[in-house]
């Protein structure tokens, strides 16, 4: 990143724990992490704090399925491949890079007959409007999207009316929303 500008974002790291250590909570410990590109900065590090999270519980693992793009038809796929597995094979959670990689992953494990929350624990990250709206109500992790674009507004016009103004990076806390994807 260029540290010349100011910055505005979310500590995907934390958002990344908050939603692993939340499975975990549930009792989930085969948790698969789908979604991509992995090697995407933030997909990385909401990545790395479930890796933070399960590494505290003894006896859980985390798997990743990695996709191309963080769309709805790549969860879809992955709904499916997951689907697909023997029940013993199969995690008992999926934590999704983003709300619609979580969205496709409801739709392919309910279309074949996979039940959320009972068989298989789901969450995403982002918590769009659609989230709350899905058939199975999403869990997932919040970022203050508005307060994140005012404060880029008000770092934008700062910067303006004073050029030489140093430049901050300001980062905000995620928060956990749990509904009864992961219930």
């Amino acid at each position: 990143a260029d540290d010349s500008f100011s910055s505005v974002s979310v500590d995907d790291e934390t958002g990344g724990y908050l939603a692993a250590r939340h499975l975990l909570d549930t009792g989930r410990r085969r948790i698969l992490f789908a979604g991509g590109p992995l090697d995407m900065r933030q997909v990385e590090d909401r990545l790395g704090g479930a890796r933070r999270a399960i590494a505290e519980v003894p006896g859980a693992v985390l798997d990743t399925l990695p996709s191309a793009a963080s769309t709805v038809d790549a969860g879809r796929l992955a709904g499916d491949q997951v689907a697909a597995l023997a029940a013993s094979e199969r995690p008992d959670a999926i934590f999704c890079a983003n709300d619609l990689v979580a969205l496709g992953v409801l739709q392919g494990l309910l279309t074949n007959g996979i039940r959320v929350p009972q068989d298989v624990a789901l969450i995403g990250f982002d918590d769009i409007d659609f989230a709350a709206a899905a058939a199975v109500p999403l869990s997932s992790v919040r970022q203050p999207s508005n307060l994140m674009g005012e404060t880029a507004m008000r770092l934008l016009l700062e910067s303006a009316d004073d050029p030489g103004r140093a430049p901050e990076h300001i980062v905000f806390q995620p928060e956990l929303v749990a509904r009864a994807s992961t219930a």
